[in-house]
């Protein structure tokens, strides 16, 4: 035990100092930083910004003062009439004066149309508003010549009230829906990239020691069941250090960019209906879901004895996360689909796709317990199995990519214990 304690330590201790760790962990700490602050950042640079002027050409003043009005409460956009051409308009955009130029006309029946005309028109921001002004423009035209009062107008264009109700007393609401669908957007995504980026590492540490030929006094002296997961362990710790480190700056970034104290972090999520059993659940499925795809990992990592290979074995794995990730996002829009119940227990789809059924419906205990106990049963078998295939195959030496090898690895494991 003191050997595996060891190992584990030192898997650790070697990543959490290497460069590729230390940039990474720099490199998503700025990122969150930014994204944290994003509102913040982009009112600074925006406020610096000269209001846009645009250049308003048409002969019904009533018009005009129609677009005004409506983009009165727009701060970064001026409405200005112009008294002269078309022309000398499209220049003085052309020179700076102007952002851009609305030329409105009477259309068909006597309706506003408009040509919008700037320098560039890949922003949408600056011709969006204008345009939603105008067809707000023409919907006043259409109802004045129908004889429609303004308050009817209203009427007909506010939405409907549609409100989703259940029946059963345990089905969750519409509001909890929500919130939970923004959880396990959450769990899917870090699941994914857990796997993506801890998945590798594990399979390049095993093939990092047997092209130094540590391995062969390594498996001589600690059993190939501690060593496997003394890596998986090892590697465990390191994400939890760097999602320790990334939850913390992202608390702290939040917690500046909010305006005012009130309130608390899960308010500011809109996560204040999730249940806690949805949150224990996703930690769960997570856990479990990580030892099986690291197993899984440490075990193809182990066939391989060059770095370049490493990334080519385990794309089977990366296939089976990007997989049950495309079924789960899926399934977020009909989580009761029969093919989501039966994609979920599947062992390598059940951590994203059990939890995907457990946030979004109310299924029945057992089918949760026989979904962890499917994820238990198959850990154990990979794990045995697994260690099998380690004790072979970090024996195995020279170009090595292919899952033939298996076969391979585990007649080195029988005569190695023989």
């Amino acid at each position: 035990m003191n050997k595996f304690f060891i190992m584990m330590a030192h898997t650790y201790k070697n990543r959490v100092k290497s460069k590729s760790f230390i940039i990474t962990t720099i490199i998503t700490i700025a990122l969150i930083m930014v994204l944290s602050n994003l509102q913040s950042i982009i009112e600074t640079f925006s406020d610096g910004e000269e209001e846009k002027k645009v250049a308003v050409i048409t002969e019904n003043e009533g018009w005009l003062q129609s677009l005004q009005q409506t983009l009165a409460t727009n701060d970064d956009l001026s409405i200005e009439a112009y008294e002269g051409s078309l022309e000398e308009a499209k220049a003085s955009v052309e020179e700076g004066e102007h952002t851009s130029v609305v030329q409105i006309e009477e259309g068909e029946e006597g309706l506003p149309q408009a040509t919008y005309y700037a320098n560039q028109i890949a922003n949408t921001g600056d011709s969006e508003p204008v345009r939603q002004a105008l067809q707000q423009l023409k919907a006043q035209q259409v109802t004045q010549q129908a004889d429609v009062d303004q308050e009817t107008l209203q009427q007909i264009s506010a939405p409907v009230n549609f409100e989703l109700v259940a029946l059963e007393e345990s089905a969750k609401t519409a509001e909890e829906l929500n919130q939970t669908r923004g959880l396990v957007y959450i769990m899917l995504f870090f699941m994914y990239f857990s796997v993506i980026m801890y998945g590798n590492m594990i399979s390049t540490e095993v093939a990092t020691e047997k092209s130094s030929r540590v391995m062969e006094i390594l498996i001589s002296s600690v059993s190939p069941v501690s060593q496997m997961f003394a890596k998986i362990i090892g590697i465990a710790f390191l994400g939890l250090t760097q999602f320790a480190i990334f939850i913390s700056v992202g608390y702290f970034g939040i917690q500046q960019s909010m305006q005012s104290g009130e309130g608390s972090m899960l308010e500011s999520f809109g996560l204040t209906e999730v249940q806690p059993s949805t949150v224990i659940f996703a930690v769960v499925f997570f856990l479990l879901g990580y030892l099986l795809f690291a197993t899984l990992a440490a075990t193809l990592g182990s066939l391989v004895s060059r770095l370049e290979d490493a990334q080519q074995i385990v794309a089977p794995m990366m296939m089976l996360i990007i997989a049950a990730f495309l079924i789960a996002m899926f399934g977020l829009g009909v989580p009761d689909a029969k093919f989501i119940t039966i994609s979920s227990y599947f062992p390598f789809f059940t951590p994203l796709i059990m939890f995907l059924r457990v946030g979004m419906l109310d299924i029945p205990a057992w089918e949760i317990a026989l979904s962890i106990g499917i994820l238990v049963a198959s850990i154990a078998l990979l794990g045995w199995l697994g260690a099998r295939i380690y004790r072979g195959g970090v024996l195995m030496y020279g170009k090595s990519s292919s899952l033939k090898d298996l076969k391979t690895a585990l007649q080195l494991s029988k005569k190695e214990k023989g």
